[in-house]
């Protein structure tokens, strides 16, 4: 049977039988998300996240700040143990009239599949050159709270408890003394005293009054005029911000040594524990410029160790453009693994953990160097099929809209990429995936949740100058899971930079909260669990964020576990 004739078999007995049966039908048509043990159906219209994201021109930019994009995130803000969905926006150069400007946007999960706009109502109507997003219960008050950054004045979002936020900048002492362009983010708590602080990426000291626009002659793309930078411009640098514990946060980048690091024009963010120390690190995507690993040295300083780690440049040694980045044990080894996102031309980058301190690049040896057409943004480590081996999906779509006239280019708008992980080696399964993976988007930030609470992890993307997509994920049912919710009580309540290792089924894996990730994007706070045919979990372990260890056995599958420090077995 041809892929075509299988896929339009797949989805007659879809339409026939309903999506609970998915895994069954798909295996049926002998092709597609059966073979695979997962599959994607794009459900944003029909659950009602349709606010256009605004960015920048349609057709033509001046300047590299019309290119970006905006980030999203899944977020539980009401408490009531079901994922949320917050979406940057942005604006263009001309500007709109008073009232009309775009603005973020904030839609409550109803628990039916269905999503309300509660953006108004819950204070959070911001027009601006929106970048990036984390998620955090910065004050540990049990509400999660929001932080947004902007080409301009980042805002600092105090959750009430009542279904609304309260913009908390100036009290807090985040007020900017000059315009930066601040991209992504993370709360963390890097000096482990249970409050979360924030590390802030920041792309490029940009003055529109001097910047230089295609109209120069200055900047080509295959000698298309587009839009200059960032070389040639002054980069931006990171900034981390330490929680007093009062509700203020005082600038301590310079006396940490986040100022200190080896490139610059940051863009992703995220958190892990590279050395397995227990003390949280962080990783931001440059792009242009060597990327950074920011090792914590337990002293309230880092040290940028990226070049010497192996994480910083491609495998031949050069600079690449990074977007995006995701963390996770993709090998089973215990370890951190790196993914980066970059510009087309180029491929993606892996690096493995090896637990030495030290990174392998085995972008070509794990299956990723096969695509070099387009340009990566949004990406994560996730077990679609639940079958305990990480897989990678990737957002893409090319910074410049001019490249339409090209055609040597893979278009502005680009469809996704996902690699299934078949034992430490990853396989593009794109093309048998079908649509909406294979349906063209500018796409920028994406966040990984289940949206649904069905054990599958899910995707909510947002695209420039579009609609956002929700990717509904079905996988084989008879496969299990673990969806793992963490409340600190001595540690930060968001339990950010917990580690848990999860045993099962005669197998180990391990995974992180963290903080920020993907592209200036910030996914579920929960961890989540392929188990394959493991009905019970013999063991899970937490190693909480201020280094406190404690046990939990003989948990049964297929459930959402919140496991609050200070209940289980010491270790």
């Amino acid at each position: 049977m041809s892929v075509l004739r299988a896929r339009r078999a797949a989805a007659a007995l879809l339409i026939a039988a309903g999506t609970a049966t998915v895994g069954r039908a798909l295996a049926a048509a002998g092709e597609g998300a059966g073979a695979l043990g997962f599959s994607f159906r794009e459900v944003a219209r029909e659950a009602g996240l349709d606010a256009v994201t605004v960015f920048g021109g349609k057709d033509v930019n001046r300047y590299l700040l019309e290119t970006t994009g905006c980030g999203a995130a899944f977020l539980d803000y009401d408490g009531d143990g079901w994922l949320d969905v917050f979406l940057v926006n942005g604006t263009t150069l001309e500007g709109f009239p008073k009232g009309q400007e775009p603005i973020n946007h904030l839609y409550r999960n109803r628990g039916d599949g269905t999503f309300e706009d509660v953006t108004r109502k819950a204070g959070l109507a911001q027009s601006g050159w929106g970048q990036g997003v984390c998620a955090g219960d910065y004050d540990n008050d049990g509400h999660v709270d929001l932080f947004v950054t902007y080409y301009g004045q980042s805002h600092l979002y105090r959750n009430r408890g009542d279904g609304t936020f309260e913009d908390l900048t100036a009290r807090a002492g985040l007020l900017s003394k000059r315009r930066r362009w601040n991209t992504g983010c993370a709360f963390l708590d890097y000096d482990r005293d249970g409050k979360l602080d924030l590390l802030v990426a920041n792309y490029i000291d940009l003055d529109l009054a001097t910047a230089p626009t295609p109209d120069s002659g200055l900047c080509r793309y295959k000698g298309v005029k587009v839009a200059c930078g960032p070389p040639g411009l002054p980069g931006g640098k990171n900034a981390l911000y330490r929680n007093q514990g009062d509700g203020t946060f005082e600038d301590v980048s310079d006396k940490a040594g986040v100022t200190r690091n080896s490139g610059t024009y940051g863009l992703g963010v995220s958190t892990l524990d590279f050395d397995d120390d227990g003390w949280v690190d962080a990783y931001v995507a440059n792009d242009s410029n060597p990327s950074a690993l920011y090792r914590n040295n337990h002293d309230g300083t880092f040290t940028d160790v990226a070049v010497p780690a192996g994480c910083a440049y491609s495998q031949d040694g050069k600079p690449q453009a990074g977007m995006g980045v995701a963390v996770g044990d993709y090998d089973r080894n215990g370890t951190m693994d790196v993914f980066k996102t970059n510009f087309a031309g180029d491929t993606a980058t892996l690096y493995a953990n090896t637990g030495q301190g030290f990174c392998e690049d085995r972008t070509f040896a794990a299956g990723i160097g096969l695509n070099t057409r387009w340009l990566g943004w949004g990406t994560a480590f996730v077990d679609f099929g639940k079958d305990g081996w990480l897989d990678l999906f990737l957002v893409n779509g090319h910074v410049y809209p001019e490249v339409v006239q090209l055609r040597t280019e893979a278009g502005y708008r680009q469809r996704k990429v996902v690699y299934r992980n078949a034992g430490g080696r990853f396989e593009d399964v794109s093309e048998r995936l079908g649509p909406p993976v294979t349906d063209a988007r500018a796409g920028r930030g994406a966040a990984f949740g289940d949206y649904d609470n069905d054990g599958d992890v899910d995707v909510v993307i947002n695209n420039v100058n579009d609609r956002p997509d929700l990717y509904r994920t079905e996988s084989d049912p008879a496969r299990h899971w673990l969806l793992v919710k963490l409340i600190g009580t001595q540690s930060n309540r968001s339990a950010i930079g917990a580690r848990v290792r999860c045993v099962a089924g005669g197998v180990t894996q391990v995974q992180e909260v963290r903080g920020g990730g993907s592209y200036m994007s910030q996914n579920d706070l929960r961890v989540h669990f392929g188990l394959a045919g493991a009905a019970t979990v013999d063991r899970l372990q937490v190693r909480w964020p201020n280094g406190r260890e404690e046990e939990w056995t003989g948990i049964a599958a297929d459930r959402i576990l919140t496991v609050t420090e200070g209940t289980g077995k010491g270790l």
